[in-house]
This record gives structure tokens, sequence and C-alpha cells, in this order.
């Protein structure tokens, strides 16, 4: 399965594409200037287990960092891949 990630800024949420159809999403929204809120992951049942969403959670995370952003995250999944995940951990933002 080739997965690819895309920011999708008009729709204020990065992409995960398998094999080139759109099969998840991690919406975003500004909060703060440089703080982006993750309230919610969401992969098509039929991805799920197969570790799609922690591939859009890390190809977005990477991207973030790279615009050198902070983030509040909501979602549990986001919430729980950070914990799992602690070299993302200053990413998030503690104002």
């Amino acid at each position: 399965m080739d997965l690819s990630v895309v920011d999708v800024p008009e729709r204020s949420r990065y992409e995960v594409s398998a094999d080139g159809k759109v099969v998840g999403f991690s919406a975003y929204h500004l909060i703060a200037e440089g703080v982006l809120a993750l309230p919610h992951v969401e992969v098509e049942p039929a991805f799920e287990g197969r570790g799609v969403a922690s591939a859009l959670m890390r190809d977005s995370l990477d991207h973030i960092r790279g615009r050198g952003l902070k983030i509040v995250p909501i979602c549990p999944f986001a919430q729980a891949f950070l914990e799992r995940n602690p070299d993302y951990a200053d990413l998030v933002h503690t104002g």
C-alpha cells in the first residue's frame, strides 16, 4: 500500500491517500499565532489497524514542525500518538 500525506489548507486538514484514494484526514485550525489545534483524526474503517492513522500523524507533525508551529492535541488518537512517540513532545504548546 502506497501512502501519501498532503496538507489541504483550504479544507484545514491533512489528507492521507492510499494508492491515490483519500482514506483519512487530520483536521486542524489556528487557535493562536503559530498554534494549531488538532481536534479530529479519522481513517476509513477498511484502513484501520494498518498504520494509516499513524503515518498520517507522523507526516503531518513533521510538516507542522517544518513550519515552526506548535500544536494542541484535542483528538484522543492524537494525544495517544504523542504519548507513544515522545520525539514529537516539543511540538505541544504549553502556554
